[in-house]
């Protein structure tokens, strides 16, 4: 019998923390996972990946209805409204279904769910609701959460100076909205409101929206989006925010510098990135101190220095998507069952479920060209016969090689369903396949994929479609 009260305690139950502690139960170790949220599936389920996506789906079916996409395919609709409740009702219930879902896979893999923050009072022991518990193996799987803004504070019940969280749950379409900064979140968000009637501003620090992306994706996303509407503000900072009986007063000045100016908003935005949950963990009780980014520092198996503590998420480094977490909760869990497991951190794709989706994988053309010679080839969605005939012109794919041995090291994709799209890419580059490989194998036709086999062709220089 172990002196331990369990073999593995996952702090946090997002999709990392759920991830391991299943993976955990299911290899055969006695298992809890500590959750302080009244239901699991943490930031991903609850406020972020799912309800959004939720929102974004509903307001694009009615974009289409309202604005004659729908007329244009023969489909005509005489009267139509915005029923904001219920497209609200069905944002909660996919919620509702699903993070009862993992609360269903906790009872059949069992999984303790011990409610409550967990603090480290040792290297193998936490405080839970006041009770001590121990574990073997201790993984730190907490998440992240918005980070804030100077001079602008977020009052989510307050409905005028929002988060992620609160751009979810606004019951009314504001006439407005002005959203500080241009990444994935800003963006979705913004889409929505847009669609559903809201007059957007992105107000983006850079000169240029979604950073970290390739930047021929970056320059044709803004295209895209100030064709549909969007007003941008770039290389533009914040300095401050006054909130007014009906709306807020933002002050903007140029980021190089130069004279501020005054934005009026309905309801304003803060999507400037987010940070690690490290408070009240109580890591210095075991040592363990944070890196100049306030992430937890952990070896290739996500071990962390202290001996039996393990870290994986959004509180390592590394790009804060639930999937990489998940992929990272599969792999601490073999790890401490004593098998091998790895992530290949080269190859998570990203994704920004706007319409047109964006997606990418691997390497952008600027970091692929700092290593060495490359060959590109891209091809246009409107040369592709499915996007052509579905009305769906907008974007491309480019597939970026090393010139030398046609290794792919880069996929990047604007199209209707690049998120989807992005898979075969992904999986492609974990084989290590070369773009000849992508180029040679046969596709369905008539699809959306078909044009990354073109790409993949484009890279030789022969595309049959253009």
């Amino acid at each position: 019998m172990s002196d331990f009260d369990y073999d593995v305690l996952v702090i946090g139950a997002g999709p990392g923390g759920y991830v391991a502690a299943i993976r955990a139960a299911q290899l055969g170790l006695k298992t809890a996972c500590a959750e302080s949220r009244e239901t699991l599936g943490g930031t991903c389920l609850n406020v972020g990946c799912i309800p959004s996506k939720a929102l974004l789906h509903a307001s694009e079916l009615y974009d289409e209805a309202a604005n004659g996409a729908l007329a244009k395919l023969g489909v005509k609709i005489d009267k139509m409204s915005l029923d904001l409740p219920t497209l609200q009702g069905q944002r909660v219930d996919a919620v509702k279904g699903l993070t009862g879902g993992v609360e269903f896979l906790f009872k059949k893999n069992k999984v303790t769910w011990l409610k409550g923050l967990a603090t480290f009072t040792g290297a193998n022991t936490v405080e839970v609701n006041g009770e001590k518990v121990t574990a073997k193996n201790i993984v730190i799987a907490t998440g992240s959460s918005v980070a804030p803004l100077p001079g602008v504070a977020v009052d989510n019940a307050g409905g005028k100076i929002v988060d992620s969280t609160g751009a979810l749950e606004l019951d009314k379409v504001p006439g407005h909205l002005v959203v500080v900064g241009g990444g994935v979140i800003g963006l979705e968000l913004g889409s929505v409101w847009k669609r559903l009637g809201a007059k957007v501003t992105v107000v983006e620090y850079l000169d240029q929206i979604l950073p970290g992306m390739d930047g021929e994706v970056r320059k044709e996303a803004n295209k895209i989006f100030k064709k549909q509407g969007f007003e941008y503000k770039l290389g533009t900072k914040v300095t401050g925010a006054e909130v007014g009986k009906k709306g807020v007063t933002l002050t903007v000045e140029p980021a190089a510098g130069g004279d501020a100016e005054k934005i009026e908003a309905d309801v304003v935005l803060v999507s400037i990135g987010r940070r690690p949950n490290t408070q009240g963990l109580g890591l210095d009780k075991i040592g363990l101190e944070l890196n100049a980014r306030g992430q937890i520092e952990t070896d290739h198996e996500f071990g962390t220095k202290v001996p039996g503590v393990w870290a994986i998420g959004d509180v390592i480094p590394g790009p804060m998507l639930a999937h990489k977490a998940e992929d990272e909760g599969i792999a601490v869990a073999e790890n401490i069952a004593g098998l091998t497991g790895i992530v290949n951190h080269d190859v998570i794709p990203s994704v920004v479920y706007t319409k047109p989706e964006i997606a990418g994988v691997g390497l952008t053309e600027e970091a692929a060209k700092e290593r060495g010679a490359i060959k590109v080839g891209k091809f246009p969605m409107l040369a592709n016969s499915r996007a052509k005939t579905n009305h769906e012109p907008d974007g491309f794919v480019k597939i970026i090689a090393d010139a030398e041995t046609d290794k792919v090291l880069g996929v990047w994709i604007i199209a209707t369903v690049a998120g989807t799209m992005i898979a075969q890419a992904a999986q492609a580059m974990e084989f290590g396949a070369s773009s000849e490989d992508i180029a040679y194998t046969c596709h369905a036709h008539p699809t959306h994929s078909e044009a990354i086999k073109e790409a993949a062709m484009a890279v030789r220089g022969k595309p049959i479609h253009m």
